[in-house]
């Protein structure tokens, strides 16, 4: 039987799905990725103290010139094959949980519901003195015109996009239901993540000892492979509309 077989196969016979997806299922829509070694946006600066939560708030104007550069491409994507893929599957009742690393909203758009996003939303902004929420394309919108960084309407704080930044914590409520998710479904698949980074990358491990078959899906190896009772290398596009194709014969 073949890997896409055998993983339609525990689609069809699931009822607990959990997805992890990563930033290849993002750079399917365009957006490009921050951490790739050779094609990364961080590549391109030096320094990068402006994405460290200490560095913001010392100069989150540095920060806003860097977004206003780069985040209309994440504003004006649209979701793919593989977000529908995974909003079709909950819609029917066999997915529980997305667990995303993506900033982006895509899934969401996709028509998504229960989305748990590990790095935060991009789509919303807060104050950092007295917490009242924006919405990000407002904020940057205010920054574009007024070419520095927004200030609280309310406070005059800083404002910043709510979204993990080096330095900080990943939200623990988002984290600790990650978690029971991933140990209480009966199949986990990974979509476009390297699994590198923690504490997010522990998941897949967590699904396993609780006796849940894990598919990566990724164009890389990952350090889960191993792991995996399945492994599928390639773009997440092909492989989802292969899995259609089986799963609706």
């Amino acid at each position: 039987m073949s890997k896409i077989n055998k993983l339609a196969e525990k689609i069809v016979n699931s009822k607990n799905i959990v997805f992890f997806t990563g930033a290849g299922i993002s750079t399917e829509s365009g957006i490009p990725d921050f951490r790739s070694p050779t094609t990364g946006l961080w590549n391109k600066y030096s320094d990068l103290d402006f994405i460290t939560i200490d560095g913001f708030k010392r100069n989150p104007k540095k920060f806003y010139d860097f977004a206003l550069e780069t985040f209309d491409t994440i504003f004006n994507a649209k979701p793919n094959d593989a977000h529908y893929f995974i909003s079709e599957l909950e819609i029917k009742g066999k997915v529980k949980a997305i667990i995303t690393q993506n900033i982006d909203g895509l899934h969401q758009k996709a028509g998504s519901k229960n989305v748990l996003q590990l790095h935060g939303d991009l789509t919303k902004s807060i104050c950092l003195n007295c917490n009242v929420q924006y919405s990000t394309r407002r904020i940057f919108e205010i920054a574009k015109k007024l070419k520095t960084a927004p200030t609280c309407l309310q406070c005059g704080g800083i404002i910043k996009p709510n979204v993990v930044f080096f330095g900080e914590s990943l939200p623990e409520d988002i984290l600790e239901e990650s978690v029971t998710y991933s140990k209480n479904c009966d199949l986990f698949i990974v979509m476009g993540s390297s699994l590198v980074v923690m504490p997010a990358a522990l998941l897949p491990g967590y699904a396993k000892e609780a006796g849940a078959t894990v598919a990566i899906i990724n164009k890389t190896s990952t350090p889960y492979d191993s792991l995996a009772d399945i492994v599928i290398n390639d773009t997440l596009s092909k492989t989802v509309n292969k899995l259609e194709e089986v799963i609706n014969g």
